[in-house]
């Protein structure tokens, strides 16, 4: 059975890029551009893995990454924050937030796709 990752980001091709590597690795994705209704896809899909971007449209990705912790059904969640943003605020946001990982864009495809591994203990 195929992992599956949920992807929450909204540049198109950044999320294309993203879908590439991971089912070209054999994941499932299911990719989504809007954080307000990323939590309610999260519950409803179950995924492996979560791929959260720090801004997106609707809801910023800490706050569903806060709103995953706080439930106990999902708090074990495997969650990789991503943004565009390298500063060292937004990773101690991420971090504090929860996030298990956390990754700025641009990145290299070999260490994307060997991230998403470890986060599910591959």
């Amino acid at each position: 059975m195929a992992r599956h990752a949920m992807l929450i980001e909204d540049e198109p091709n950044i999320a294309e890029a993203i879908r590439f590597l991971l089912t070209r690795d054999g994941w499932q994705v299911t990719a989504l551009a809007d954080g307000g209704v990323a939590e309610q896809a999260v519950r409803q899909d179950r995924p492996d893995l979560v791929i959260l971007d720090l801004m997106l449209p609707g809801r910023s990705g800490l706050e569903i990454l806060m709103a995953l912790r706080a439930d106990p059904a999902l708090s074990g969640l495997p969650v990789m924050m991503l943004t565009a943003k390298g500063q060292g605020r937004d990773r101690e946001a991420a971090e504090r937030a929860g996030a298990d990982l956390f990754m700025a864009k641009p990145f290299a495809n070999a260490e994307f796709v060997a991230a998403a591994r470890s986060l599910v203990g591959l």
